[in-house]
């Protein structure tokens, strides 16, 4: 994760195959690439045009891809006058896409990695459940959570995972056998109340010294939230990876607008979250837990 990482991006004109509208300005959207769909890891993002009178691109995280049919999709917030535009945009209409960008998660060795997403941070969680899927050696836990309706309709589960009996799911990861959980403080129903946090450290609970060793935290959010988790992987000693969640102007590297300050073997570093990141070692981060 420490190194830069620019061989996988091209300059794609995608169509849009579809465009789905959820509650609170979420939005779903496939584009058609092969490129992308082959090339994207779990926690890369694509920069995307969002209209012909903005031209300042917009980075988006990819949520999901389908190599057979060659389509990624993405999740994304109205938050700005960039995405509302993005918003409008049809099916069939071409949208000019720059990606996958930057370093992604890392599987490791342990055997039980806990995936936990808050907001618009829950497409890389996602595309890491993904990548697991169907893989025996691993037995992965989502956490998703959020404090506006989910960008799904949740669901009953059935299969084993901690508080399955009791916590609806997403279909998708139901569809792909990987047990979830959602969160949140707005009393929905079937859904945790609580914080991300509060639901994982449960989970962390009724775990054996053995298997929390066995345990690896993946994560992307909203500032305070992966914090928070960094401080709770601190805790319960296990290692953590975070996608961070910041503002960027060019996405590849040459502005350097998205720096952060990160701890390296040879002390404080700015790396630039675009390209040396998203993802880093949670505690070269945040490592200030008072």
């Amino acid at each position: 994760m420490a190194k830069t990482n620019r061989d996988t991006i091209s300059v794609n004109d995608c169509q849009i195959l579809a465009h789905y509208k959820f509650e609170a300005d979420q939005y779903i959207l496939t584009l058609e690439s092969q490129e992308i769909a082959n090339a994207t890891r779990p926690g890369q993002f694509v920069h995307l045009s969002v209209s012909g009178s903005l031209a300042m691109r917009r980075p988006i995280s990819v949520m999901s891809v389908d190599k057979d049919n060659g389509t990624f999709d993405l999740l994304y917030k109205i938050v700005g006058e960039g995405t509302r535009q993005l918003a409008e945009r049809k099916i069939g209409d071409i949208v000019s896409v720059i990606g996958p960008i930057g370093n992604g998660f890392e599987v490791t060795k342990n055997k039980i990695p806990l995936l936990i997403g808050g907001g618009v941070g829950m497409p890389p969680i996602i595309a890491m459940a993904q990548d697991l899927k169907g893989n025996a050696l691993f037995k992965p836990y989502v956490i998703l959570g959020s404090e506006v309706p989910f960008p799904f309709d949740t669901s009953k589960s059935t299969l084993d995972g901690y508080q399955s009996s009791k916590l609806h799911t997403m279909p998708l990861l139901e569809e792909w056998g990987i047990p979830c959980g959602l969160a949140s403080l707005q009393n929905y129903e079937g859904v945790y109340e609580g914080y991300v946090t509060d639901l994982a450290k449960d989970f962390l609970g009724s775990l054996n010294s053995d298997e929390l060793s066995n345990v690896e935290i993946y994560t992307c959010g909203p500032h305070l939230m992966l914090e928070a988790v960094s401080k709770l992987a601190n805790e319960y000693n296990i290692p953590c990876q975070a996608s961070l969640e910041e503002f960027m102007a060019c996405a590849v590297g040459g502005c350097a607008g998205c720096v952060v300050e990160v701890q390296t073997d040879s002390g404080s570093a700015m790396k630039r979250v675009c390209v040396d990141g998203p993802v880093f070692e949670a505690q070269s981060v945040f490592n200030d837990f008072g």
